[in-house]
């Protein structure tokens, strides 16, 4: 099964997150599919928080792919901004 879910990268205590697709299988941090996005949580001024390629994500979604709830909560929270 294909998922859509974030991927783990930055140093210790600046976490960083890509919003990647993949096989449900592969570990966290293995190979991908692709890209789709980014994650900051902790993104200072200026710098964009989330970064999502919304035709993308509805390209695998049509395809049948899962997304994990977290990921769930952001494409809900990016188009809510898209739209706004």
């Amino acid at each position: 099964m294909v998922t859509i879910r974030l991927t783990r990268r930055g140093a210790k205590n600046q976490p960083f997150y890509d919003v990647v697709v993949t096989d449900s299988r592969i570990r966290q941090g293995g190979t991908t599919l692709e890209q789709v996005g980014y994650f900051n949580p902790v993104a200072r001024k200026g710098e964009p928080k989330l970064k999502l390629d919304i035709a993308r994500i509805d390209h695998w979604l049509g395809k049948g792919a899962q997304q994990s709830d977290r990921v769930k909560q952001l494409v809900k929270t990016y188009r809510a901004q898209a739209t706004a």
